[in-house]
């Protein structure tokens, strides 16, 4: 196959939303860098098109407001082949190229190659960061208590890694290890390792699913994600098989900083019943936190924290 261009085009200031290029809808913008699988409005244009059609195709006539609905695919197979945008060039990533697959992405080479060299190695896009008491915390980004996250990407899966907070906590790591590609991971499950020296951290996996890539990088040189756990530091890719069902476990945006915060003073106190008072303000916990006072133990940091042993 002829390897084609996967070059980024310039985002749109107001993206405009798929179902708005495919003339389904006069007026829609996309303001979650088209990640669909988030998008309440997909899910319910989805769900009125679907029910059109089966009442065309058992001999009914859609009623309604919502009568004149189609499912945007079906828009644009009506469209000539060479008229038939990819649905990577819809999300705005790559310049026009036509669909010749019927938009069936699961079986299209091109997919195939975009995922594994544009998804898989390019970093992840960061959006607006909320930092509550000094740790950093992505928005868009979905959180584990166990102080994992997931960044939703393209059909169901998702980018895997280990946030600020645990990652200053062990200080700098060695490596972190994943499982291997095709293996399963489940929801809460001690799946990821994390190992400095001698001492070595289980933390939970934040879904579960089939690992459809791991980052050697990490693997090699752990440090690499505390250096930039929420891009080049992530730990693996997930095809996740219970989307719906292990988001309601997860947290997102203010939520997320709400246990951060407490996650944080309830450091404080572990400190300050080993080492003695800290100053009025916390003090700075810097980026080693276990390195800095070993005294605080690196089994039990990380059993009240990164529930290593639930």
């Amino acid at each position: 196959m002829e390897s084609p261009s996967i070059q980024k085009r310039p985002v749109k200031r107001d993206p405009e939303c798929i179902w708005m290029q495919s003339g389904v809808v006069q007026k829609k913008q996309c303001l979650i860098d088209y990640h669909c699988v988030e998008c309440r409005f997909d899910r319910v244009m989805k769900r009125a098109a679907y029910q059109n059609k089966q009442l065309i195709q058992s001999g009914q006539v859609p009623k309604g407001k919502k009568a004149s609905l189609t499912l945007w695919k079906d828009r644009l197979k009506s469209l000539p082949i060479t008229k038939r945008p990819c649905i990577h060039h819809l999300k705005n990533r790559i310049e026009f190229r036509s669909c010749t697959n019927e938009y069936r992405c699961g079986n299209c080479d091109f997919d195939q190659y975009f995922n594994d060299q544009y998804s898989v190695h390019a970093a992840v896009n960061q959006v607006d960061v909320l930092e509550v008491m000094g740790f950093r915390i992505p928005q868009g980004y979905y959180f584990h208590r166990g102080h994992t996250w997931i960044r939703i990407e393209e059909n169901s899966s998702v980018r895997v890694g280990v946030d600020d907070f645990a990652l200053r906590l062990m200080g700098p790591l060695d490596r972190i290890d994943a499982p291997l590609v095709g293996k399963v991971v489940e929801q809460g499950r001690p799946d990821i390792s994390a190992v400095r020296g001698s001492n070595r951290a289980n933390l939970l996996s934040p879904v579960s699913g089939i690992v459809t890539a791991i980052n050697s990088r990490v693997r090699e040189e752990g440090s690499l994600a505390n250096q930039d756990p929420y891009s080049k530091g992530w730990v693996m890719r997930v095809q996740a098989d219970r989307m719906r069902q292990d988001l309601k476990n997860l947290m997102i945006h203010r939520e997320t900083g709400d246990y951060i915060e407490v996650q944080v003073r309830r450091l404080h106190d572990v400190i300050e019943e080993t080492a003695g008072p800290l100053a009025a303000d916390g003090g700075c916990l810097g980026d080693d936190i276990f390195g800095s006072m070993p005294q605080l133990g690196w089994e039990r940091l990380t059993k009240i924290f990164l529930r290593d042993q639930v």
